[in-house]
């Protein structure tokens, strides 16, 4: 198959690679063409996945228009905060009988809206399928086992997506549900900020636990009212991502969390980063989406504080702890 990925990040570009290694035809769209060049001449994405060499089959370019010629499966991995600028550009060279998958996770941070509502909306592709779950790019890259979820209500599309990304390392479960898939993959970003500032400040084990449990039934909360489906959260796009975020060396949510939890304020961590931190744009999302909703999420909102009111990392402490009383 001809295969357009839409962005040359590091999970895009992960996913590029698995998909050539099952002999697919896949082509790398950037954004900016000295970094095409760059790519193309060292075979290296160094910026957003370091150390791993791309398939000599692998191409890559900055023509949009080349990129997706002929596609059979175009694939949308721009970040969350570009992915509407991005998709937009593609309008009219994207078209219908092209199967359409996002795997951008997170969420508009100007309009709220989920990543294939917005495709959906600007394509008018029909359904998009969206692919997420505990899936870091740097392991994909390096043919380490993973599993993941492709959710649309189109249950053919779903379907024809577990069978292009399924391998020997790599298996995929489908979903009707892209709502509580796209949801979990938004909010655990949130969520793991909150871990990793645990973490930075010495807390251990007990504290981990607590904010990834307490934190999944915030997210349960949030989906239900956004109306999703509860129980997709029990899986791969809820807990399973959860968790994969919270605890990982790869994490780069996690890493500014740290790094807030050990004193630094957000705009030095965020200048000195060149990967998204897709979690500090989607704090301020789920913020608004949660007021909107009336949905609570102490977690979520201490989060949104430390990363736009410059709260204290130590006061979230007895901010959390001191709530109210009640039962689970």
């Amino acid at each position: 198959m001809k295969i357009a990925v839409i962005g040359d990040g590091g999970w895009g570009t992960a996913n590029a690679m698995l998909l050539c290694g099952y002999g697919h035809d896949v082509t790398v769209w950037g954004a900016f063409p000295d970094y095409i060049e760059e790519q193309k001449r060292t075979r290296r994405n160094e910026k957003f996945l370091k150390g791993v060499v791309l398939p000599a089959s692998l191409q890559l370019t900055a023509d949009r228009a080349e990129a997706v010629k002929e596609a059979d499966v175009v694939v949308l991995a721009a970040p969350s905060k570009f992915f509407t600028s991005v998709v937009e550009s593609f309008k009219g060279l994207i078209t219908p009988e092209m199967l359409v998958v996002s795997i951008t996770k997170g969420l508009c941070e100007k309009t709220n809206r989920r990543m294939t509502d917005l495709g959906e909306e600007i394509l008018g592709t029909g359904p998009i399928v969206a692919l997420a779950g505990p899936t870091h790019a740097e392991e994909v890259a390096r043919g380490i086992p993973t599993t993941i979820v492709a959710a649309c209500p189109d249950a053919a599309k779903a379907k024809r997506v577990q069978e292009i990304w399924s391998g020997p390392l790599f298996r995929v479960y489908t979903s009707n549900d892209p709502v509580g898939v796209e949801i979990g993959g938004a909010v655990k970003n949130v969520l793991a900020i909150a871990v990793g500032c645990s973490d930075g400040m010495g807390f251990g084990d007990n504290t981990r636990a607590a904010l990834i449990t307490r934190g999944l039934v915030e997210m349960k909360r949030f989906v239900l009212a956004y109306g999703g489906a509860e129980e997709t959260l029990n899986g791969l796009a809820g807990i399973g991502d959860l968790i994969v975020t919270c605890t990982s060396k790869h994490s780069r949510n996690h890493s500014v969390g740290e790094r807030l939890g050990k004193g630094e304020k957000i705009k030095d961590i965020l200048g000195s980063m060149q990967m998204v931190a897709e979690g500090v744009w989607n704090a301020k999302v789920v913020h608004e989406i949660a007021a909107k909703l009336g949905v609570e999420m102490p977690i979520c909102e201490l989060v949104y504080a430390l990363c736009y009111e410059d709260f204290d990392a130590k006061k979230a402490v007895s901010a959390m702890m001191g709530r109210e009383l009640k039962s689970e």
